[in-house]
């Protein structure tokens, strides 16, 4: 088991460098790059704004639900929702919902490719299979994944802040006193910064998974149930690292 887990590790790297070889025509490497773009960002944008909605809703209504206290000010809620989505929610579990989403679709987009034999008649063209599969969905999902933790954040503060109005569970000045109050923008890099971290994770491991798929359409599934795993684990252990080094 062992021997089997480096022998993974050795082929994901030299994978990588595959894929990291300078493509052979940047033109088709930029076309390729706005369609992979659309396929992994843009198509998540509804399923990571309903959840952001109703995530800030949530937090809202709980953490109001700590802070009865009357000697406590109410803007707290809102600081301490804005400080959740940020340092947590925004990245962390919504790469957590994209592992899922964003992961399969990778993974089985390239696994059935390889069980088709269309990565082998690439190869034997002289096309780099790894780098013009892989590279176009490894940098839009690094390159464009904090946009979509912004949007996620934008819209958990919104729906934070529809709940109060309907509720009036706490006044609504306080709500947006406390999300503007004590105010840290290198929050928001981190929060990026991570972002980018595990997307990369994502597009990069899922797409390894579906390059050495095996065993026809049954290893495809397989493929893609351990990227997603394998993605899950690492999103969770590199949060608590990353965590570790930047604010600590």
């Amino acid at each position: 088991m062992i021997s089997h887990f480096f022998e993974s590790v050795g082929r994901y790297f030299l994978f990588l460098k595959e894929v990291f070889r300078r493509p052979e025509k940047w033109r088709i490497f930029w076309r390729q790059f706005i369609l992979e773009s659309d396929k992994l960002i843009l198509s998540s944008i509804i399923i990571v704004g309903v959840i952001s909605l109703f995530i800030g809703g949530v937090l809202v209504i709980q953490t109001a639900s700590n802070l009865e206290n009357p000697v406590i000010d109410k803007m707290y809620v809102g600081y301490m929702v804005r400080e959740s989505l940020i340092l947590e929610f925004c990245s962390t579990m919504i790469a957590l919902i994209l592992a899922g989403k964003m992961g399969s679709n990778i993974a089985s987009e390239i696994g059935s490719m390889r069980i088709t034999e269309q990565i082998d008649a690439m190869d034997m063209m002289g096309v780099n299979s790894a780098g013009f599969l892989a590279l176009p969905k490894i940098a839009a999902a690094t390159l464009l994944s904090p946009l979509l933790m912004l949007m996620s954040l934008v819209l958990g503060l919104f729906g934070g802040w529809f709940v109060v109005e309907v509720t009036q569970i706490i006044p609504t000045p306080s709500y947006i006193t406390g999300i503007k109050s004590f105010y840290n923008g290198f929050y928001i890099f981190y929060s990026c910064f991570k972002m980018s971290l595990f997307c990369f994770l994502i597009s990069s491991i899922a797409a390894y998974k579906g390059y050495w798929a095996t065993g026809g359409s049954q290893g495809v599934g397989r493929s893609s149930t351990s990227a997603i795993v394998t993605i899950s684990i690492l999103i969770l252990m590199f949060d608590l690292i990353v965590t570790q080094l930047m604010l600590y």
